[in-house]
């Protein structure tokens, strides 16, 4: 069992920034608004050698505008249950105040040990202020600046003399899943119910709001004794309706949770019309070269009016670059079809994977030259393909090496592309082409 540090604390005493800090990437969001975190965030860390799970939690004790405080709190009640180790977080700015007093009494019942974090001393002269916290009873505070990166040392030795002691079956390392799935699409068409599905429990908080995830979430679940990662992403608006930082982070968020997936769900509303922040998303994932099953959600509500050959055909018209990319038809709240189409991402992330030898690469370059004779060159002389070899997986890359490589037309190249894709074992994912002649500035790629 992986230990949990969870890091607890009222509202806008930078939870989120020693969060970022002791993982040592800007995952969480970082920002004044009062609420930005809803969600548990939870990451897999090694703390001198030891692995463990840090838990980032929603503020205590803050009323949110959207109505949804009840969830929040139950997803802090979640954290801390699993709780090793608990960091209750204050500010020194500011003082004690009732809300930290508050916080305490809800903590001190968990049974667990607390270490009590004044945050933001960004230098020495707010030391002396830090004492006072000692009042609230967790004992001598431990003083940081997560902004400052002061006195990280001091915290993490703390934090690894209050774990418990190993498992035999704890892992050496933070091992990686075998595959990272990143969930993308609009507001509200179910990637949270979807994730929830996956996890086989209310991991990420699910509404009717607008909205509501707004970090990207990492949760891990398993499909027949192996290990993945969904990263639930938040809901993307358009470009001018994005108004507030929040809008921006999240964003930004969901296209970095593209990168690092290895597959990506595109998701769509079975009731709602594709739109452009769809459209957007796809060129992300093409410029990515990401494999992608299209999941189109919700086909309870419309399986009724229209069959799914229809909806296959719209997407096939909407989205014309993407032929190969695979559809799944999903009830996310009823758990339909959502472990089939996990099974379709394993099949994409394996063709991704695939090699190719490079005697078949040949032949079938070879027969697709004999069917089509490339264009000819700005002499009007035959442009020859001599060689292909694929260096690279993930996404497959086929490297050709050719005469005049910036005479060969970008229809030809997908002409090129298309036969690859027919013959070679990977015609459900993106596949990268580069051509190249003697020299590297002779050179086309896609």
């Amino acid at each position: 069992m992986i230990p949990q540090v969870v890091i607890v604390g009222r509202p806008n005493v930078g939870k989120s920034s020693l969060f970022n800090w002791l993982v040592e990437k800007r995952i969480a969001i970082e920002d004044p608004t009062a609420g930005v975190t809803r969600d548990r965030l939870v990451q897999r860390i090694e703390l001198d050698g030891r692995v463990i799970e840090l838990v980032d939690t929603g503020g205590m004790g803050f009323d949110d505008p959207d109505g949804l405080t009840v969830e929040i709190d139950r997803q802090i009640e979640s954290g801390l249950a699993h709780a090793a180790v608990v960091l209750f977080v204050v500010d020194v700015r500011t003082g004690i105040v009732p809300a930290d007093m508050e916080v305490g009494q809800r903590i001190r019942r968990i049974g667990c040990p607390v270490l009590l974090i004044v945050n933001k001393a960004d230098a020495p002269n707010f030391d002396p202020s830090a004492h006072e916290f000692a009042a609230l009873g967790f004992g001598p505070p431990i003083v940081v600046s997560a902004k400052q990166h002061r006195n990280r040392g001091p915290l993490v030795d703390a934090i690894f003399e209050r774990l418990p002691p190993p498992c035999a079956d704890d892992p050496d390392t933070a091992e990686l899943p075998e595959m990272k799935l990143a969930m993308v699409g609009r507001r509200n068409v179910g990637k949270s119910t979807f994730v929830n599905a996956l996890a086989r429990e209310e991991r990420v908080i699910t509404s009717p709001i607008a909205g509501t995830t707004r970090d990207s979430i990492d949760v891990r679940f398993e499909v027949d004794g192996r290990s993945f990662l969904a990263i639930d992403t938040p809901g993307l608006r358009r470009t001018k309706s994005r108004t507030t930082d929040i809008d921006f982070y999240s964003t930004h968020r969901a296209q970095r949770s593209i990168r690092r997936a290895d597959v990506v769900l595109l998701f769509f509303d079975a009731t709602e019309p594709i739109g452009k922040v769809d459209k957007q998303l796809a060129e992300t994932i093409t410029e990515e070269a990401k494999p992608v099953v299209f999941v189109v959600n919700k086909w309870d509500l419309y399986a009724a009016d229209v069959k799914k050959r229809e909806w296959n055909q719209y997407l096939r018209d909407t989205f014309r670059t993407m032929p190969w990319a695979p559809v799944a038809f999903v009830t996310a709240t009823e758990s339909r079809n959502v472990k089939a189409t996990i099974d379709t991402a394993q099949r994409l992330y394996r063709q991704s994977h695939e090699r190719a030898s490079t005697s078949r690469i040949n032949t079938v370059l070879r027969q697709a030259v004999e069917a089509n004779q490339p264009p000819a060159d700005s002499h009007g002389r035959p442009v020859r393909l001599y060689f292909a070899t694929q260096v690279e997986v993930g996404p497959p890359t086929i490297v050709i090496s050719a005469s005049a490589p910036k005479s060969v037309s970008d229809p030809y190249r997908r002409y090129l592309l298309n036969a690859f894709r027919k013959e070679l074992p990977f015609r459900e994912v993106p596949i990268r082409l580069y051509i190249r002649g003697k020299t590297s500035d002779d050179a086309k790629s896609e």
